[in-house]
C-alpha cells in the first residue's frame, strides 16, 4: 500500500510539472519583436504600463474580463515607463538612448522637457511633488512642478539595480535607497525638506527589494536571501513585522508591494510560489486552565515557552516569524515579474504582470487566505480585446541638452516650447510665470478648470491638499 501510494505522488508531481511546461511553451508563441521589457503598475494601481522594443502601451485595469488599451505608441523602444496616477504625464527611457529621461503628455503626443545625465537610467519614480531618477552611484531630485533639479544624493554604493523607493504620498515623502551594497541598510531621505531622515540596519545581506505603504509610514524590505521579509516604522526605524517567506537559498526577489488599504504585503521571486502577508498583530495565547497544564500537552507548551529564554535568538525568531496567510502558484517561474494587490470592481484582487507578456489576475479570500485561484489572464501585447487607442498630435520637439560637469541638467528651452504650444503664442511673449503655469497646474489635483493644459484627467481623483513648496 506505501509503495502504492508512493506511485501515485510520484505520478501527481510529473503530471503538474507536464501541465506547467505546456502553459510555459504556449507564452514562448508570442512575437518576439514584441517582447516586454518592462511592466509596471502606476502608483494607485488603476493602470498599467508597458514597455517593449515596439514602443509602450497603457492599460486600464477598471475591468476583470476586458484589459482596456487606453493608449499605444510605437515610435521607439522604451525600457522605463512610469505613469502620475490616471494623469496623462508619464516619464519615460528607450533602450536606444538610456541616458536620458523624457517627460510627455501622452494623450497629447507632446513632449514636455527631456533631460541628459551621464551614466545610464536605472530607475524613475514619482509622486505629485517629485520626480527620482537612479543612477548606478547618484540619486537626482526633481521638483515634478518645473521639472527643475532640487537635490542630488552623490557617490551612493554600487546599486547596479537601481533599487529605490519613493514614498506616493507627499505628507510623507520620503525616498528609500541602500546604504550599503554589502549589508541590507536602508537609507531613508526626506524628498520635500531635502536632507537625510534615518538609517535602518534591516538585514546582514545586501537589499534586494524595498517599498513603502501607501501612506508613507512604514517601508518593506528584502534581503538577497529572500528568506525573511521584514516592515519598519519610517520615523524611527522601529521593526514592525518580520515574515518568513521561505527556506530557499539563492532566491532572488522580483516585487515587493503593499495593498492600497495597507492590511496585506505581496512578495513575489524567480519560484513559482508569490506569498501575501497580512500586516496584523499577533494574538495573545489564552490562558491555559489547571486541567491542561496537567496534561501532556500543557507540559510541551510550558517547556517551549520556559526554554525561549536561553535558546539562540536565530531560533527563537524563526519561530516569532510570520507565515504567508495566502500564496499563489504561478504558471512560471525564473521570470520577473510585478505584483499588485488592488480593489477591481468591489473586490480585492492580486495581479501579477508578468515578463512572458501577460497579466493575471487572482482572487484574494481577505478572511480565509489559503491558495489563490486564477480568474482571468490578459495578454500584454495589443493582439487581444484590440480597441482605438487615442490619436498623436504633433510633438513639439525639443533638443536634447548634453549633461555639463556640474550634473545642471536644466531645460528651459523644451518647457518653453511646451508652454508656446500650449497656448498658441511664442515662447518669448510669455512671462516666465506663464510658462511654469502650465506644469503646475498639471499637478494639482482636482485639474483647475481656468481652460489651463491640465495633465490629470476629469474625475480622476478627489480633492488633494497641496503642500506649500
Amino acid at each position: 500500500m506505501q509503495n502504492f501510494a508512493r506511485n501515485v505522488d510520484v505520478l501527481a508531481q510529473g503530471l503538474k510539472y507536464s501541465i506547467s511546461g505546456l502553459m510555459n511553451l504556449a507564452n514562448q508563441t508570442a512575437d518576439p519583436q514584441s517582447g516586454v521589457f518592462f511592466v509596471n503598475f502606476n502608483q494607485d494601481c488603476s493602470s498599467l504600463a508597458v514597455g517593449s522594443k515596439s514602443g509602450y502601451k497603457i492599460f486600464s485595469l477598471n475591468l476583470v474580463d476586458h484589459l482596456e488599451k487606453i493608449f499605444e505608441n510605437g515610435t521607439e523602444d522604451v525600457c522605463i515607463i512610469e505613469r502620475l496616477f490616471n494623469s496623462s504625464l508619464i516619464a519615460m527611457v528607450s533602450s536606444s538612448s538610456p541616458r536620458k529621461l523624457k517627460v510627455c503628455h501622452f494623450k497629447k503626443g507632446t513632449e514636455i522637457c527631456n533631460y541628459s545625465y551621464s551614466n545610464t537610467i536605472l530607475a524613475v519614480k514619482l509622486n505629485r511633488a517629485r520626480l527620482v531618477v537612479c543612477l548606478e552611484e547618484s540619486l537626482y531630485i526633481h521638483n515634478i512642478r518645473d521639472m527643475k533639479v532640487l537635490h542630488t544624493i552623490r557617490d551612493t554604493p554600487p546599486n547596479l539595480a537601481g533599487l529605490c523607493s519613493l514614498s506616493i504620498n507627499t505628507d510623507n515623502c520620503y525616498l528609500a535607497y541602500p546604504g550599503s551594497n554589502t549589508i541590507g541598510e536602508v537609507q531613508i531621505f526626506d524628498a520635500i525638506n531635502l536632507q537625510a531622515k534615518t538609517m535602518i540596519p534591516a538585514h546582514d545581506s545586501p537589499l534586494a527589494a524595498l517599498a513603502f505603504s501607501p501612506n508613507g509610514t512604514k517601508v518593506a524590505t528584502a534581503s538577497e536571501k529572500g528568506t525573511v521579509i521584514r516592515v519598519f516604522h519610517v520615523h524611527d526605524g522601529t521593526k514592525l513585522f518580520e515574515f518568513r517567506r521561505g527556506v530557499k537559498r539563492c532566491v532572488s526577489i522580483s516585487s515587493l508591494v503593499f495593498s492600497i488599504d495597507s492590511i496585506f504585503l505581496c512578495c513575489s521571486s524567480n519560484t513559482e510560489t508569490v506569498h501575501i502577508f497580512k500586516l496584523e498583530e499577533p494574538k495573545e495565547v489564552p490562558q491555559q486552565a489547571p486541567e491542561e497544564v496537567q496534561s501532556w500537552m500543557g507540559y510541551l507548551t510550558k517547556a517551549v515557552s520556559a526554554s525561549a529564554n536561553y535558546l539562540p535568538s536565530q531560533v527563537t525568531d524563526v519561530f516569532n516569524q510570520g507565515r504567508a496567510f495566502a500564496s499563489v502558484h504561478l504558471p512560471f517561474h525564473g521570470l520577473k515579474n510585478v505584483c499588485a494587490i488592488t480593489t477591481i470592481q468591489k473586490v480585492l484582487r492580486l495581479l501579477v504582470a508578468s515578463a512572458d507578456g501577460y497579466l493575471y489576475v487572482y482572487n484574494l479570500d481577505t478572511h480565509e487566505g489559503g491558495d489563490c485561484t486564477l480568474f482571468k489572464q490578459h495578454r500584454l501585447d495589443g493582439k487581444q480585446d484590440e480597441i482605438d487607442g487615442a490619436s498623436l498630435s504633433t510633438t513639439v520637439s525639443c533638443s536634447e541638452n548634453s549633461a555639463t560637469g556640474t550634473q545642471s541638467i536644466q531645460n528651459t528651452a523644451c518647457i518653453n516650447s511646451y508652454a508656446g504650444a500650449l497656448r498658441g503664442r511664442s515662447p518669448d511673449s510669455m512671462s516666465e510665470s506663464e510658462k511654469y503655469h502650465e506644469i503646475i497646474a498639471a499637478t494639482e489635483s482636482p485639474p483647475k478648470s481656468d481652460g489651463a493644459f491640465c495633465l490629470d484627467d476629469d474625475d480622476d481623483f478627489p480633492p488633494v491638499s497641496q503642500r506649500a513648496d
